[in-house]
């Protein structure tokens, strides 16, 4: 005799839900906030989120008692429908509870489109010319390193903006390292060493600033002390075990670290002061913006040809590829740039 077994129900995902759609599921709570109504009536403000996107949510009904039920971070099984209100959709719940029971994290953790296994053989290849007995090192104690590494190959790389999914630090990095690879090739002067193991080491901090459960969010250690500081230490600890390790490279190493993020207003302690320290932040920058840019435009669920406001960057983003048919310029043949052209100003300026 074949013994019954209830299947798990299907997950409506949010980016799915339509106007009038009714919702049955589990989701989790972003954000939770207490508002009062014209009337008076106390009523709830909910960010729900899985890994295809968020959407605001309202109690309307019994709002006291249901907010007693939950808290921000936990995981909540609700009844609802979707309503329209300012063009935007959005969730009216009419009952919830705390999910019970085994919650599968792939419902609310998204994951970076890159095999894992892929993505560390091509930081292994990236990273096996480096010549400089001392730096290759440093970079070999980290990628020998288990602990570092099974965190390294799950962590997101930010809680918001940029890679923020299972994954991202590895796809970020890797990323990092081949543009800095380019540079590199573009402009010679540049010391190819220091360079990419300044894209190695730059956001290695993350792998304890950031955790990653059921949602990614900062430990009270990135909280209290940040990435950029977490991987100067992480760095100095490596340092620490190789013999003979020339000062002035760990002071460079260390400078690449704390300065990468670029200006004081950004969050770096120390703004950049060699060319290596200028590359390493404008890649980085490059990468993060871009993957930023791409998320955001798949994402949006306005109608016509722009995005809606984003208050990250401060503006609208234009959707949509240039129209096909249109005449391009012939391209010139390449030219490697002189070193200078990595930092010119207008003499009238």
């Amino acid at each position: 005799m074949t013994a019954n077994t209830k299947e798990a129900p299907v997950h409506l995902w949010l980016k799915d839900l339509g106007a009038d759609a009714s919702v049955e599921g589990v989701y989790l709570v972003k954000d939770k906030r207490s508002g009062v109504s014209r009337k008076g009536d106390p009523y709830l403000m909910l960010v729900l989120s899985d890994k295809s996107g968020e959407i605001e949510a309202r109690v309307w009904e019994k709002a006291d008692s249901l907010s007693a039920r939950f808290k921000t971070g936990d995981m909540i099984r609700l009844q609802g429908q979707v309503t329209s209100f300012k063009g935007q959709n959005q969730v009216v719940i009419s009952d919830l509870t705390v999910a019970e029971g085994t919650v599968d994290p792939a419902i609310f953790l998204e994951a970076s489109p890159f095999a894992v296994s892929d993505m560390i053989a091509g930081l292994r290849e990236i990273l096996r010319d480096m010549e400089e007995t001392h730096t290759r090192a440093v970079i070999d104690r980290f990628m020998g390193d288990t602990e570092f590494m099974s965190r390294f190959k799950r962590a997101p790389a930010a809680k918001n903006f940029h890679h923020c999914y299972l994954g991202g630090l590895l796809e970020h990095t890797l990323a990092v390292c081949r543009l800095a690879s380019d540079v590199c090739a573009r402009y010679p002067s540049l010391n190819r060493d220091i360079l990419l193991a300044g894209a190695f080491l730059h956001d290695i901090g993350k792998v304890k600033e950031l955790s990653c459960d059921l949602q990614i969010d900062y430990t009270d250690e990135g909280r209290l002390i940040g990435h950029l500081a977490l991987g100067a230490s992480m760095l100095d600890e490596k340092i620490r075990e190789i013999k003979g390790f020339p000062a002035e490279l760990a002071i460079r190493l260390r400078h690449l670290i704390l300065s990468h993020h670029g200006e004081y207003l950004f969050g770096s302690p120390k703004k950049p002061k060699f060319a290596e320290a200028f590359a390493l932040h404008f890649v980085d920058d490059l990468d993060a913006k871009l993957n930023a840019l791409g998320r955001i435009l798949e994402r949006d669920r306005e109608d016509g040809s722009w995005t809606r406001y984003n208050r990250l960057l401060e503006r609208y983003l234009l959707k949509g590829d240039i129209k096909a048919g249109e005449e391009r310029m012939e391209r010139k043949e390449d030219h490697p740039l002189r070193q200078g052209a990595l930092f010119f100003m207008d003499e009238d300026m």
